[in-house]
């Protein structure tokens, strides 16, 4: 299996250049040359199996030759035992045709779990067989860096350095990252919003020098191996619900769209998706480009799911990439356009193509808040605000063949204040988790400026 750059300045790679470089050197983002795809009597032994054993079919089909089926296994099993529920993403029935995927039973109690587990597996399997170590950057809106840190922390092989927007997350989101001890993670507040700590990853990893330098990689959903280990779930709670006999459809609660595009490729591989809708909150960038053909950046609006408090979506750019029939060139042109003007006029027939699976909706925060507590006195369900909008966003996607899912990205408890103050319910955190506003935390603060970060993450590497 090769990876290729959607904007075509750099060589193919193989599956393991692709994970451990994270974002290709042009400034693309991987994909695979050739989508792998299951039969349907294969998407129809899934189900009821395990899910470690799914995930490691799907791992397989992207890693070719260069993971043997057993560590494929071995990392799925033991990624996913870190997950306080059996079925890792169970489903709970809200209405006859409606179900939640829980996506919140990992340590970090958000669905970025079920692929930084897994990627860190990968990495200590890849790096100790080059023995070699890398330094991690990563940005985060909130839940990433959490997953990410709880993830790599005490590895020997990486070191992580984890961005996060000064004042615009959750407490509990922040001290899931700043109250790490091990001496390979460092956390930094940047007095900014998430789109200059994603733009300070960005340049950072154009920077030739630092990426040699320390080594640079990525696990934002900028690194594909996010993609895959995201796009299981979507196996497993489609045929829970009768696939491949029948369609499926998902509402996404969506920031950066990685979690969405997850789906896109679990339907190139054969799954029977019908619709996916991306359901924004007033960050509605890719909702209008969806509906109205133009994907413009806009100023950042805090709200209440800070986690998609985001304005330009890394993985539409495979979305684009796919729907411009491939052409790297004109990918490469528009992404390029839209670092200098915010702005992208998708082309008719791309935009067509996109609409054939994809859907997007903004819902305002007065409607996330009664999408919360109407949740809650019908089903009994305590929902976090990011669930709300998708819950929400469900009621604009109108009639559809089959079940609907929506994902359940976070557990309430990591936005108490929050859910408390709309419902009148303090969700407790799970256990291992009630000491958590009782630890140290330790983190440092730069100013949104490459050069200062850049610096910082060398003399870090270098400790």
């Amino acid at each position: 299996m090769r990876y290729v750059s959607t904007r075509g300045g750099a060589p193919a790679v193989g599956f393991v250049d692709a994970v451990l470089g994270g974002l290709a050197p042009d400034g693309g983002l991987y994909v695979p040359q050739e989508w792998p795809s299951f039969t349907r009597e294969e998407i129809a032994g899934f189900a009821g199996r395990p899910y470690a054993e799914v995930a490691a079919a799907v791992l397989g089909k992207f890693a070719g030759d260069e993971l043997t089926a057993d560590e494929a296994l071995e990392m799925c099993a033991e990624a996913y035992a870190s997950f306080t529920h059996a079925a890792v993403v169970p489903l709970t029935q809200v209405s006859p045709s409606v179900f939640l995927a829980e996506l919140f039973h990992g340590p970090s109690l958000a669905f970025k779990d079920v692929a930084m587990q897994l990627l860190a597996r990968l990495y200590d399997t890849l790096l100790s067989r080059q023995n070699r170590t890398q330094t991690i950057l990563c940005a985060t809106s909130g839940d990433t860096g959490g997953a990410a840190v709880e993830a790599l922390r005490g590895r020997h092989n990486v070191k992580i350095v984890a961005l996060f927007p000064e004042g615009r997350i959750s407490e509990v989101q922040r001290r899931f990252m700043t109250t790490a001890t091990e001496a390979n993670v460092a956390c930094v507040s940047i007095q900014g919003d998430f789109d200059d700590c994603q733009a300070l990853v960005k340049q950072a990893f154009q920077d030739p020098a630092l990426r040699q330098a320390v080594d640079l990689s990525g696990v934002n959903s900028i690194n594909f191996a996010r993609i895959v280990a995201q796009a299981t779930y979507y196996f497993t709670t489609a045929v829970a619900l009768g696939a491949p006999d029948r369609e499926v459809s998902y509402v996404v609660p969506s920031g950066n769209f990685g979690d969405a595009f997850a789906g896109y490729v679990a339907k190139r591989m054969g799954l029977p998706i019908a619709r996916i809708v991306a359901a924004t909150n007033a960050n509605d960038i890719l909702a209008r480009a969806f509906e109205e053909g133009r994907y413009a950046r806009g100023k950042i609006t805090p709200t209440q799911s800070p986690a998609m408090d985001i304005q330009a979506a890394s993985n539409f750019e495979r979305l684009y990439f796919e729907c411009v029939r491939r052409d790297a060139v004109e990918t490469a042109r528009a992404f390029a356009a839209f670092n200098e003007t915010g702005v992208i006029d998708v082309p008719p027939q791309a935009l067509a193509a996109m609409r054939e699976l994809f859907g997007g909706c903004m819902v305002s925060e007065a409607e996330t808040a009664r999408t919360m507590v109407s949740t809650l006195n019908e089903t009994g369900e305590l929902i976090d605000p990011h669930t709300a909008v998708g819950v929400a966003g469900l009621r604009r996607m109108g009639k559809t063949k089959g079940p609907v899912v929506v994902m359940s990205t976070a557990h309430p408890a990591k936005f108490p204040e929050t859910v408390k103050a709309v419902t009148g319910v303090a969700p407790p955190l799970p256990r291992g988790a009630e000491d958590l506003a009782h630890r140290p935390e330790k983190y440092d603060r730069l100013p949104p400026e490459a050069a200062a970060v850049n610096a910082y993450v060398r003399e870090f590497s270098a400790a």
